[in-house]
C-alpha cells in the first residue's frame, strides 16, 4: 500500500550544480541536503523543505521537463510568487484549476515547477 511520496527526482545537464543550488536555495527556499557518500559522486544536488523533498540527478543527454513537473504546495502564494519573480524567475500565473490559485516557474535548466495553493487556505 502506498503512503507518501518520498521525492520528486528531475534530470539537469552536467555541470548545473552551481545554478541549482543558487535557484532552490536562494529562490525557492529549500535547504540543500548532503547525498549519501556512495550517490554523490553521480553528481547532482538534494533539496528539502518541511516534507517536500526534490532530488535533481545528473543526465548526460539531458533534456528539461517541460509537461512533466512537481505539483508544490504553497502558503501564502502571493507574497511567494512575489519572491520568485523579485529573484529573476519567470512567474505564469494560471487561473484553470478550480479551487486553487497556481502558477508555474522553471529552475534554471528549463524543468517545469507547479506552486499552487487552495483557495480558502490563507
Amino acid at each position: 500500500m502506498l503512503a507518501a511520496v518520498d521525492h520528486v527526482q528531475l534530470a539537469a545537464p552536467p555541470g548545473s550544480e552551481g545554478a541549482l543550488r543558487a535557484f532552490y536555495v536562494d529562490v525557492l527556499g529549500m535547504a540543500e541536503v548532503l547525498k549519501p557518500p556512495v550517490l554523490a559522486g553521480r553528481g547532482g544536488c538534494w533539496f528539502e523543505a518541511g516534507a517536500v523533498r526534490l532530488h535533481l540527478g545528473i543526465e548526460a543527454d539531458f533534456r528539461p521537463a517541460r509537461k512533466a513537473h512537481p505539483g508544490l504546495l504553497v502558503s501564502g502564494i502571493e507574497a511567494y510568487a512575489a519572491r520568485v519573480a523579485a529573484l529573476g524567475a519567470r512567474v505564469t500565473w494560471d487561473d484553470h484549476l478550480p479551487g486553487h490559485r497556481r502558477f508555474y516557474s522553471e529552475d534554471p535548466v528549463g524543468n517545469r515547477l507547479e506552486f499552487l495553493e487552495p483557495l480558502g487556505s490563507v
